[in-house]
C-alpha cells in the first residue's frame, strides 16, 4: 500500500487504468446484466477530476464497458486494445463470417471479437469439450482463441491487448506513474506495461476462478470489486 500512497502524491502526472468485469463491476450469471454500484461511480468521478487520466480498459466492446461502467467522461478502450489498431476492421469482417457457423447459446458479439460464454452450462466439462472444438476452428482460420474466467475468447492474430493499450494511453499523454487493476489471464499484459514506468503498481482483484498467476504478478492484492474501491478510495 506504500506504492499506492506514493502515487496518489501526484495526481496531476499519474494514471488510473482499470479492467471493468470482476474488477470494478461484480461477476453476474449473465454478462449483460453486469453493472458498476453507484458508490463506485462516484468514486470513479473523482479520480477522474483528480488524475490526469482514468480509463477502463476491457475485454468487452469500448461502447458496452461505457455503458456498464456509468461514467461517460472516463476514457475507455475495448476489445483487448484491439480498438486502436488499423487492421482490425478487416478482421472483424472475417469474424462475422466465422461465426455465421457458431451456435452457442450464450454468445457475446462484440464486432472486432466475440466471447462464448459457458458459466450457466448445465455440464460445463461438456461445455468446456465443445468449445474446445469451436477454438480449434478458429484457430484453423486465423484466429486466436483463448480460455479465461467461464468462457472462450475468439480475436484477431493483430499484437493488440490490454498492455498495448495502456502503453499507447500513457505515452499519449506523457505518463511515467501509473495504476493498473483487473481479475483474469489478460490483465497480466497490463501488468506487462507498467514495468518500465517510474512508479508502477500492479492490483490483483483475485478470485478462485481468477488465475494464480495474476496474484504472483501484482503488488497488491485485493480479494473482490468491493476491497478495490476501497483501495480507490486510497487515491
Amino acid at each position: 500500500m506504500d506504492l499506492v500512497a506514493r502515487l496518489a502524491e501526484d495526481p496531476a502526472q499519474a494514471a488510473i487504468l482499470l479492467d471493468v468485469d470482476g474488477a470494478l463491476a461484480p461477476i453476474v450469471p449473465r454478462p449483460e446484466d453486469a453493472r458498476v454500484p453507484p458508490e463506485t461511480q462516484t468514486e470513479l468521478r473523482r479520480l477522474q477530476g483528480r488524475y490526469a487520466l482514468v480509463g477502463c480498459v476491457s475485454g468487452r466492446a469500448g461502447d458496452d464497458a461505457r455503458r456498464i461502467v456509468g461514467v461517460p467522461e472516463l476514457v475507455y478502450v475495448g476489445n483487448h486494445g484491439l480498438e486502436l489498431e488499423p487492421e482490425s476492421p478487416v478482421w472483424g469482417r472475417r469474424l462475422l463470417h466465422f461465426m455465421a457457423d457458431v451456435d452457442w447459446p450464450e454468445l457475446e458479439d462484440k464486432g472486432l471479437t466475440a466471447s462464448l460464454h459457458y458459466r450457466n452450462a448445465a455440464d460445463q466439462d461438456a461445455a468446456r469439450a465443445e468449445l474446445e472444438e469451436i477454438a480449434a476452428r478458429a484457430r484453423k482460420a486465423g484466429f486466436v482463441a483463448r480460455f479465461g474466467r467461464k468462457v472462450l475468447e475468439i480475436l484477431p492474430p493483430i499484437e493488440a491487448n490490454k498492455g498495448t493499450a495502456v502503453r499507447r494511453l500513457l505515452a499519449e499523454r506523457g505518463l511515467d506513474r501509473a495504476l493498473y487493476a483487473g481479475d483474469d489471464t489478460t490483465d497480466l499484459d497490463g501488468f506487462r506495461a507498467l514495468e518500465p514506468l517510474q512508479l508502477g503498481v500492479r492490483v490483483a482483484v483475485a478470485s478462485p476462478e481468477g488465475p494464480r498467476e495474476l496474484a504472483d504478478a501484482a503488488d497488491v492484492v485485493v480479494d473482490s470489486p468491493a476491497d478495490l474501491l476501497e483501495l480507490l478510495r486510497r487515491l
